[in-house]
């Protein structure tokens, strides 16, 4: 089993240049020259993963829990720290501790991105980890993965998951409005939208609609909704990253087509296009609620689906528009070890990221966690064998394309992100959002 992953060509023109910062986060007792002799205190940010089905407490943080308390065993002295922090605010907090120079030791790319940081690479607060790992380590990661955390030929990260963006229907809610699901999971946009306005129906007849066809939300950092925008052959930025193409008609009929399915089909909530993920994932999951019939989610979504929010579902492509073929946004997660002065401790937090980095370890977040293995060995003992809502999500690694690997790709997917909230507000239409985009774009990539 190989994941095979489209790579947009870029070009990166700036010279690198690192300046000499201190590590402010963690407290070694003492400045060492080998990791056998560090002892101190490890920092490590996660976001909630997945909770043991039998857990009522519903502990998403119990795995890396778990991992911390077999190293700190194996390793009389070191002391890990575990902060928990929700996914939608890691960008954010991750900024705020880099602006103040109290970042972790440890942090994670999320999976729903597209690459390390290399904003994070500028400011230098990011640990080239190359020298930490094996030539035999490193032809066990599949290349693209690689490719996501590397800058200048240096490898800044340890990728241990990848992950593709699907369209999940609920067939429950299918099966009650008495629309066909689309065969094979292959549909056009406009069978897409009759799907969405017959799925959009008042269940108790007081006269309120109950369940919508579609949600979304739109955020910074986050892609589920992208893929759509691409159906008709508009990316955001030129091949060369010089020039930015959301702006062009493709783009905009596609941005304007998908906020339409509330503004004007009025087969979405309200809410559709907010910043709100677990309330769009409820609407569609909790068996309490189960408002919405289609989502767009990361494949870990799978997984919750036929574990903690047990749900009759299938997968199925994002529709196709103009250009006739599907299109999703895949990406790589892992870990990334922030600077350190002390090269003993560097040692030990390597360490750590490798333990957690596993065959083992990455077979087990494949069938619990619902990722690809980034690892070709923990691919190769097949963790979907018995799996065919991931098995059919896999098939679509091949309609991937990657998001922009730009220096201030961080700063662009804001700027767009932020124009986009407002398009699925119904403030503004989806020309002048992207006219407006492209001005503070142009800015960036000057």
């Amino acid at each position: 089993m190989k994941l095979k992953l489209k790579s947009m060509s870029f070009l990166l023109v700036l010279v690198l240049s690192i300046g000499f910062l201190a590590a402010c986060s963690g407290d070694g007792k003492e400045n060492t020259d080998s990791g056998e002799d560090w002892t101190g205190t490890i920092t490590i940010w996660d976001g909630p993963r997945w909770a043991q089905p039998d857990d009522e407490e519903e502990n998403k943080f119990f795995w890396l829990e778990e991992k911390i308390a077999e190293f700190e065993e194996a390793h009389e002295g070191v002391k890990i720290e575990l902060v928990q922090v929700p996914w939608a605010e890691m960008p954010d907090k991750l900024g705020v501790s880099i602006a103040g120079k109290a970042w972790p030791d440890v942090a994670p790319v999320d999976i729903s991105g597209s690459a390390v940081s290399i904003e994070h690479i500028e400011q230098g607060v990011l640990e080239p980890i190359g020298e930490y790992l094996t030539e035999e380590d490193l032809k066990d990661f599949y290349p693209n993965a690689l490719d996501a955390y590397t800058f200048n030929d240096t490898l800044y990260g340890i990728p241990n998951s990848m992950t593709v963006h699907a369209m999940l229907l609920n067939l429950d809610l299918f099966e009650e409005a008495g629309v066909t699901p689309p065969e094979n999971g292959e549909w056009t946009w406009d069978e897409f939208v009759d799907a969405a306005e017959k799925l959009t129906f008042d269940r108790d007849g007081d006269g309120t609609t109950d369940v919508y066809g579609f949600s979304t939300y739109v955020l910074p950092g986050y892609y589920e909704a992208w893929p759509f925008f691409y159906m008709n052959g508009g990316q955001p930025l030129s091949d060369d990253l010089s020039e930015f193409t959301f702006d062009n008609p493709e783009a905009v009929e596609a941005i304007q087509a998908l906020a339409d399915i509330k503004l004007k089909n009025e087969a979405a909530p309200v809410s559709m296009g907010g910043a709100d993920v677990g309330g769009t994932f409820q609407a569609w999951a909790n068996e309490e609620q189960r408002t919405v019939a289609m989502e767009p989610w990361a494949t870990w979504a799978i997984t919750a689906a036929q574990t903690s929010y047990p749900t009759n579902f299938m997968v199925a492509n994002y529709p196709t528009g103009s250009t006739g073929e599907p299109v999703t946004i895949g990406g790589v997660g892992g870990w990334t070890m922030f600077h350190q002065e002390d090269k003993g401790k560097a040692e030990v937090v390597a360490e750590f990221i490798k333990s957690i980095s596993t065959t083992d370890e990455q077979f087990r977040m494949a069938q619990e966690y619902g990722i690809f293995p980034a690892r070709i060995s923990a691919a190769e003992k097949d963790p979907y064998a018995d799996n065919p809502e991931m098995a059919r999500a896999q098939e679509m690694s091949s309609q991937v394309v990657m998001l922009p690997r730009h220096p201030e790709w961080k700063k662009i997917d804001e700027a767009i992100q932020s124009e986009l909230q407002l398009v699925f507000n119904g403030e503004k239409t989806a020309e002048q959002a992207m006219k407006d985009a492209e001005k503070r774009v142009n800015e960036l990539l000057e």
